[in-house]
């Protein structure tokens, strides 16, 4: 394929194949039979038979926390059954992408960061499909899983044999697509829809490749790419933006409707099982060292709403310190800055203070995450204290009503 082409033509190519790399035979001839509804599990276990590897992960997989199944598998005829023929045929497509492209940093692009972060933004897609009503949880590991796959595609076409000078990040997405459009006039996610209808990928996984930027029409997109959206929120938490984790909890409640208690269970079960996913998948994982990442946003978060506090502490600078006391709620000003202060940090503080409670009580008190997550609950619980002062004297203004 001459990628010189113009993007219409360019992707019409990829819709039918041209210089997408080759996945595994197996897979490829799995997609074929788990497509056939008639097809039988023997079939089946017979042809992934040829692909140990696939053999291997197919039964890790097959028991690991994904399935929630109390019964281990022991044969692959008994973890074919498991999985499903839907299933198979999505985990062996996503299996094979992933051994498709390397695994290390090569030049600008560090494929390890990649796969880590697409593995997160799919635990965690799972653990919120099962919240909700429509979106079938494996399928929407796999969607989340394979995202932003057109980048490999992208940096496999244009970049390998000229890589940038700067290093390839995924966040910002909309600077980086704009990146791609100005050098070759088609961005990775224009490619990764090409490529997935060309691998036969669900219409509904295919159709996550459209950008819904405005969180004003984020609700009129389907469901499953909402679930994508929320978790490109979470990876931009945790890798990117560490000043945004209340933007996370914002996006649960826009997109779906949950709220702090839901979207903290969420990301503890997300942390909960992502070893035991990764290792199915071979995918490599420094838990401890990414939940103090996300510790380290919520603590930047506290940290902010500590400012706020402290803003509206000083507001009377008479004479001694100043404190909640020492505020005089017979004024007025006085009064609807309380409350006001009081109504913008009582959601971010429910978010940030259970989460850490949520945490201190899965983590060892002596390991450094342990350690960190007291102090940030130490703080939480002090402004939580001040929170409660606050709400007391804006509801305590002696003024009598007009």
């Amino acid at each position: 394929m001459n990628v010189m082409d113009p993007p219409d033509r360019l992707l019409a190519r990829i819709k039918s194949g041209g210089s997408l790399p080759v996945l595994s035979p197996v897979a490829t001839a799995l997609v074929e039979l788990a497509s056939d509804e008639t097809t039988s599990a023997k079939k089946l276990v017979s042809l992934i038979e040829m692909d140990p590897a696939l053999t291997v992960r197919l039964i890790r997989l097959a028991n690991s926390a994904f399935f929630q199944a109390a019964v281990p598998v022991t044969t692959l005829q008994q973890a074919v059954v498991r999985v499903g023929l839907d299933r198979l045929r999505i985990m062996a497509l996503s299996v094979s992408l992933r051994d498709t492209f390397p695994m290390g940093k090569v030049d600008a692009l560090d494929f390890r960061k990649f796969w880590k972060i697409s593995l997160y933004r799919a635990m965690l897609a799972k653990a919120v499909a099962r919240r909700l009503k429509g979106i079938n949880p494996e399928e929407a590991f796999t969607a989340a899983l394979i995202l932003e796959i057109g980048l490999l595609v992208f940096y496999d076409l244009f970049l390998k044999t000229a890589p940038p000078a700067a290093d390839i990040e995924l966040e910002p997405l909309e600077d980086l697509l704009a990146w791609e459009r100005g050098l070759h006039g088609v961005d990775h996610r224009q490619l990764g829809e090409a490529a997935l209808t060309h691998w036969r990928f669900p219409a509904t996984i295919v159709e996550c490749q459209r950008l819904w930027p405005s969180e004003g029409r984020l609700q009129n997109a389907p469901l499953l790419s909402r679930l994508c959206h929320l978790v490109r929120s979470f990876s931009r938490v945790t890798f990117y933006d560490a000043d945004w984790f209340q933007g996370l909890h914002v996006m649960g409640d826009l997109a779906f409707g949950l709220d702090a208690q839901a979207m903290n269970g969420i990301l503890m079960e997300t942390f909960d099982h992502v070893e035991e996913i990764a290792a199915a998948l071979q995918f490599e994982v420094q838990k401890e060292k990414d939940l103090l990442a996300l510790l380290e946003s919520a603590n930047k978060e506290l940290s902010r709403l500590s400012q706020t506090v402290s803003g509206c502490q000083t507001m009377d600078e008479g004479a001694g310190p100043p404190s909640m006391e020492s505020i005089d709620q017979k004024d007025q000003i006085v009064t609807q800055t309380l409350q006001a202060v009081a109504h913008e940090i009582r959601n971010p503080l429910m978010a940030v203070g259970g989460f850490a409670r949520k945490l201190a009580e899965s983590l060892d008190p002596t390991s450094k995450g342990g350690k960190y997550v007291q102090v940030v609950l130490e703080e939480a619980r002090r402004l939580e204290a001040v929170l409660s002062d606050m709400t007391r004297a804006g509801a305590e203004d002696p003024r009598p009503s007009s």
